[in-house]
């Protein structure tokens, strides 16, 4: 049997796993990461295999099969490894793609969400117990999802209802802790993600990224060792 290992799915290039990967590779958890968008059919490792899976963000909606066949494929992934306990991780797209896979509503928002703002916990839980009741963190999404039936919410904000949630062995969130600064810098490079900004807008957010980052870094560890760790677990008991 091959080694176990956790599948990352990435939608576009920029959109990288980041700080998740670093997590990962810190406990000397394989991963493999795979883009899958656009196959109808595609090429997927052993389910029995699989000690995790990430599913990152992207500026697709999650219910767009007809261009993104792939996207249909992720959400039965990650129902089938909640099913079986397996750890499972979604990002902005990811977060979304996780929930209308377990039946919750996709919508647009009322405007879009880019840039740093506050989020309020919802209420004190294991997955992000360290943080305080309202933080700052990076958003960069349209669209919105409901909480998934059995899904118990973590964390909201004013523009969105579902910023966070957790469902069996999964977790889901909308906003983005996995960015590096260097992974920053490649989003406010890339024209697919700061079409029509000003050069003023672009300036606040480096600002704000500044300012915000040092605190939101041992947080995001907190989070992502935290998942890594039950990969490894899981990935034990895989491997025998």
């Amino acid at each position: 049997m091959a080694k176990a290992q956790v599948l990352i799915f990435q939608h576009v290039d920029w959109e990288k796993p980041g700080r998740i990967l670093d997590n990962l590779d810190e406990m000397d958890v394989p991963s493999q990461v795979l883009n899958i968008a656009k196959k109808k059919k595609p090429d997927l490792p052993d389910f029995n295999e699989v000690a995790g899976v990430v599913i990152m963000g992207g500026p697709m909606g999650a219910t767009d099969f007809d261009k993104y066949p792939g996207l249909k494929a992720e959400g039965k992934i990650a129902k089938a490894a909640i099913a079986v306990g397996k750890p499972v991780l979604g990002v902005c797209l990811g977060h979304q793609i996780i929930a209308t896979a377990l039946g919750a509503k996709l919508k647009s928002g009322k405007a879009p969400e880019i840039g740093f703002g506050p989020i309020k916990r919802v209420d004190r839980h294991d997955y992000f117990s360290m943080w305080a009741k309202e933080l700052t963190v990076l958003h960069w999404h349209n669209d919105v999802v409901g909480l998934p039936e059995g899904g118990q919410l973590l964390a909201h904000s004013p523009l969105t209802k579902n910023q966070a949630f957790r469902v069996g062995s999964a977790l889901g969130m909308q906003f983005h802790l996995e960015v590096t600064a260097p992974l920053f810098e490649e989003w406010l490079s890339t024209p697919e993600m700061v079409e029509g900004m000003k050069k003023s807008e672009l300036s606040k957010l480096r600002d704000d990224f500044a300012e915000y980052n040092p605190r939101l870094q041992p947080l995001a560890e907190s989070v992502f060792s935290g998942f890594a760790a039950r990969c490894a677990s899981y990935a034990k008991s895989l491997n025998g």
